[in-house]
């Protein structure tokens, strides 16, 4: 069967109904069971509530950016298997967007409404990453998991220890974040210059701090 060619065009309709999917809609995902699903909700204070919703609203858009930024890497990437790699780490990073967005219902409480803007910031450096080349592109990936299970493993630090859905949804977060780092350099992802990883660095604090209250 030959391969489809899309128009420019084609392809701005594509990506901007992925955009709408992932920022306000219902993306697909492995149909992975949400972790914790059988736990009982705890009782929770006003203030460990809010906490933990706040949390789980810095790590939701943190899946959002982790969307776009697959998304943009996908479009560019050079060789077939690395295109093929960022989709299937696309579809595993929507489990994550769902479980978020679960938490996020079961603690009365929202997403942020950055999200657009971290969707449409993470496409666009994800495109360059790739147009710059598969090497490069699958480092940023590694260098960006890496971050990511950096923010997990400190938000299971604070988050109340009485709220084991939200313990186990980001403790299943971080072995996936992890393994997707992992794939990314075995699949032969460079080492990204220091200069680049405290950058990266600097503009994940922004988003993290902007997320956790609005």
């Amino acid at each position: 069967m030959n391969e489809r060619h899309y128009s420019l065009f084609d392809k701005f309709i594509i990506e901007f109904d992925k955009a709408l999917t992932t920022v306000a809609g219902k993306p697909e995902t492995t149909a992975r069971a949400t972790p914790g699903d059988e736990l009982d909700e705890a009782e929770l204070s006003p203030a460990e509530r809010k906490q933990a919703a706040s949390l789980m609203r810095v790590n939701h858009a943190g899946e959002v950016s982790a969307q776009a930024l697959y998304q943009g890497q996908a479009l560019t990437a050079k060789l077939p298997q690395v295109r093929e790699a960022m989709e299937v780490a696309a579809k595993e990073e929507n489990d994550h967007l769902v479980w978020c967005q679960q938490r996020l219902d079961a603690l009365s409480s929202h997403t942020s409404v950055l999200n657009p803007l971290w969707y449409a910031g993470s496409f666009t450096l994800g495109a360059i990453a790739g147009k710059i080349g598969d090497k490069w592109s699958l480092g940023f990936v590694a260098e960006t998991e890496k971050q990511v299970v950096e923010h997990i493993e400190g938000h299971l630090k604070i988050i109340c220890e009485q709220d084991k859905k939200s313990r186990a949804v980001l403790e299943q977060m971080k072995i996936d974040e992890a393994q997707h780092g992992t794939k990314a350099l075995e699949a032969g992802g460079a080492m990204l210059p220091t200069p680049v990883t405290r950058l990266m660095g600097l503009v994940s604090k922004v988003m993290t701090r902007s997320s956790y209250w609005v």
